[in-house]
């Protein structure tokens, strides 16, 4: 393998990881704009993943709800998708219908 393509491919794994970061703190920080549990949430989806460094360095990352800006539910669903977490979408769709407020 040539080294450019190597790179090439060194910078696509890179810039997806980074990418996945983002959907994580975007997960963690719907969150707690919602006074939920992200680690629970994501366990509700994962159960067997118990340790998940990504989560827990987003979580970090996360700003109190009066400092964040909005997360429309559609743009977490949509990042959530992008990245093949159809499980966790599931489980954060529940949540949101729980926040639907009663008519």
């Amino acid at each position: 393998m040539s080294s450019t393509k190597k790179e090439l491919e060194e910078q696509i794994i890179k810039n997806y990881q980074k990418d996945e970061q983002m959907m994580v703190l975007v997960f963690a920080q719907w969150c707690v704009n919602h006074n939920l549990d992200p680690e629970e949430i994501y366990l509700r989806a994962y159960p067997g993943q118990s340790e998940n460094q990504a989560l827990k360095q987003a979580i970090d990352l996360t700003v109190p709800k009066e400092e964040a800006g909005d997360i429309p539910h559609d743009t977490l669903l949509g990042v959530l998708s992008l990245f093949g977490n159809d499980d966790l979408a599931f489980v954060v769709t529940e949540e949101m219908e729980k926040l639907k407020p009663e008519n």
